[in-house]
């Protein structure tokens, strides 16, 4: 699921940023889109992207799922969650995270 990490240039900072793009996800992403110093950033930039594709997904699947399984209390959506907290610690150890079928999106349309 992860690769190598990308590259030394990478900064404690940036790994940050990019596990709160994961786990606090789409207001974190939409944050950084509106942050010139950040965006520009490599690693934040191509986490970034895919955590806001991950954290619409969560909002809109999340909330039909847990809308159909009403008796689930909003675990779908708690479930959702903690599969971008995991790929934010992922970030954060500074591996590139490959998530299927959103990865492949994020770079055909130059997102990332």
């Amino acid at each position: 699921m992860s690769q190598e990490p990308m590259s030394s240039d990478i900064t404690s900072d940036d790994k940050l940023w990019a596990l709160l793009a994961y786990a606090l996800s789409p207001l974190i992403p939409v944050v950084i889109l509106l942050m010139e110093d950040k965006k520009n950033r490599p690693f934040i930039r191509a986490h970034n992207a895919q955590a806001l594709v991950w954290g619409l997904f969560n909002l809109v699947g999340g909330t039909i799922l847990s809308g159909l399984l009403f008796f689930c209390f909003g675990l779908p959506s708690l479930l959702i969650w903690g599969i971008g907290v995991y790929w934010g610690i992922q970030a954060y150890n500074g591996k590139m995270v490959e998530i299927p079928i959103i990865t492949n999106l994020v770079k055909n349309q130059g997102w990332a």
